[in-house]
Parts: C-alpha cells; sequence; structure tokens
C-alpha cells in the first residue's frame, strides 16, 4: 500500500496513493488509522483521497474505523478531494452525514483549523 502522512501543526494529513481503496487494502488502511489516532494521538485528520478513483464498502468502512476513534477521543476528521464515483457512494451511502467531505485538502484545513 502507498500512502504519504504529512504533519501541519496540529492537523494529520493521510494521503492514499492508490487507485482503490478496497477489500484488498482496507485492512492496512484500517491499522495506519489506528497507529495515528490511538498511537501517536492524532486528533484532527485530513483523508486526502485525490488519487483514489474507486472505493467499496470495506474502504468505507476503514474511513468510519477512523471516524469512531476520532469521535471518541474528541477529534475531527474531513474527506478531501474524492473522485466523482467515490464521492457519489458516500453520498449514496448517506455518509456525508457522518463523513464531512471537502472539495479540496486546503478547504479540509480550513475547516479544521475552526474546531
Amino acid at each position: 500500500m502507498n500512502f504519504e502522512i504529512k504533519k501541519v501543526d496540529d492537523i494529520t494529513v493521510f494521503k492514499l496513493n492508490e487507485k482503490r481503496l478496497d477489500t484488498n487494502i482496507s485492512g492496512l488502511v484500517k491499522g495506519e488509522f489506528t497507529l495515528l489516532l490511538k498511537v501517536e494521538g492524532a486528533a484532527k485528520l485530513v483523508v486526502d483521497l485525490s488519487e483514489v478513483e474507486s472505493c467499496d464498502s470495506s474502504g468505507l468502512s476503514s474511513l468510519l474505523v477512523a471516524n469512531r476513534i476520532l469521535n471518541s477521543t474528541g477529534g475531527f476528521m474531513r474527506i478531501a478531494a474524492p473522485s466523482e464515483k467515490v464521492y457519489s457512494l458516500i453520498k449514496i451511502t448517506q455518509l456525508e452525514r457522518v463523513l464531512p467531505v471537502c472539495k479540496t485538502v486546503d478547504e479540509a484545513f480550513a475547516e479544521l483549523n475552526k474546531e
């Protein structure tokens, strides 16, 4: 799995450099989120999906794991720059109520800086 982690002040950016967020890598993504949020204590997370072209239910599940951990620790999360296809899946499953989505990473930063 190819990804980058960048920290800017108190905001952590997790950029997934994969075309698919699916069953093949969702377990690894969940593991990384758990390390970042529980072990390293990140409280504000931007998940940059700008490289991801498609996602399945297990991919969405990995995003929900991060969201659940952050909710339990008083943290905040934003999904940034999903493709139309990924955003459609988030909307169809009505997860935009739970997973705040931003058009860009900059927009996600602006929102998290207000938290």
